[in-house]
């Protein structure tokens, strides 16, 4: 049975660790990999093959900084090739990028079966590309695996079949337990930083609604140099784009470094006093190691965590950011059932099973 994973972001490189590895010890399964190229800084993508032990792809596309319509269908033309001449089982995407629609397109034009493994998201922002990639996606797939019961209900509520839906936990929780030890062990990040346990607020940004806005960005770092902590970024190369195309002024309290790897970003969050970003899986990481997280943007795929006081939706309002900054760390409950780090094998079973019916 063969396998075909498109991979082409940054979460989905993590996600695929988890995946990947049971595949490769399965046996009867055979996992050819394709990466687009959407991130193709070696620190997006190519260091995550060597910290997180992920095999090499067999095809790189090498399509990038592209509008979404010209990305997405110059990645399909060339999926759609591939899956010609591989002739899988199944087509394996994750999560919500111009990647994952692209895979998934392929495969159902192809009648293979697309699996989408953190299926049943909504932000419920549809100016968000995002969603439009995640709602398609979901549409498109045999099997979608499904990371919380909120999840369950956004696709129950669209009208598909239960059959589809599997609950399985979240991938990446498995990967923060199995690689945390791991980071624990050989990154020195904090040291090489300058940095102390529980005394800096670690900052991503890199979505596009946050990124081409002139006002947007200015209320972000403003906020960021109000702060009564050190606030660190490892800066998307988008972001830094931006940065310099719009002239934007960095304070010096805010320390700007290079994208890092897994291991190191993971050290990063466990040990920040507070996490800001417009990332959908940092704001879960955040909750998995227990520290509050502040979202910069009007709404969450993960409205669990906002409901039980883990996650502070601020927008951009410069305001409302420097006040989540500079507030008391809010307690909250760690009860939500993200699975017990066997995702990925429950995964990799049902696939085998449902192809072998």
């Amino acid at each position: 049975m063969k396998v075909i994973t498109i991979l082409g972001a940054r979460p989905q490189f993590v996600k695929a660790a988890m995946v990947s590895n049971i595949i490769r010890h399965y046996g009867e399964l055979n996992e050819v990999i394709i990466h687009t190229g959407q991130h193709f800084d070696d620190q997006m993508s190519g260091i995550f093959f060597t910290d997180m032990n992920i095999p090499r792809s067999k095809y790189n596309l090498g399509i990038h900084s592209l509008s979404h319509a010209a990305m997405t269908g110059r990645q399909l033309e060339r999926i759609e090739e591939i899956l010609l001449e591989e002739k899988p089982d199944y087509v394996l995407v994750y999560g919500d990028t111009n990647s994952t629609l692209a895979g998934a397109l392929a495969g159902a034009k192809l009648n293979i079966p697309v699996v989408h493994i953190e299926a049943g998201l909504r932000s419920f922002n549809k100016k968000m590309p995002e969603e439009i990639n995640r709602v398609l996606t979901d549409h498109l797939s045999e099997l979608l695996f499904v990371p919380t019961t909120s999840a369950v209900n956004n696709l129950e509520s669209e009208g598909i079949q239960q059959d589809r839906i599997h609950l399985v936990g979240d991938v990446m929780y498995d990967a923060v337990l199995h690689f945390s030890h791991l980071a624990e062990n050989s990154s020195t990040i904090l040291s090489d930083l300058g940095l102390i346990d529980k005394e800096y607020i670690l900052a991503t940004v890199h979505r596009q609604g946050n990124t081409d806005s002139l006002k947007k960005l200015q209320n972000i770092f403003s906020s960021f140099s109000e702060c009564s902590l050190p606030v660190v970024i490892p800066l998307h190369p988008r972001t830094k784009k931006k940065i310099e195309e719009l002239d934007i002024h960095i304070n010096g309290s805010v320390q700007i470094v290079e994208p890092v790897g897994y291991l190191d970003m993971l050290i990063l969050e466990k040990n920040a006093n507070k996490i800001a970003t417009d990332s959908g899986g940092v704001q879960k990481e955040a909750y998995f190691f227990h520290v509050p997280c502040i979202t910069l943007r009007d709404e969450t795929e993960w409205i669990e965590l906002v409901e039980i006081g883990a996650n502070q939706i601020v927008g951009t309002d410069r305001g409302k950011i420097t006040k989540a900054l500079n507030g008391d760390v809010p307690a909250f409950s760690s009860s939500l059932d993200f699975g017990e780090g066997k995702t990925a094998r429950k995964i990799v079973e049902i696939m085998y099973k449902n192809e072998i019916k």
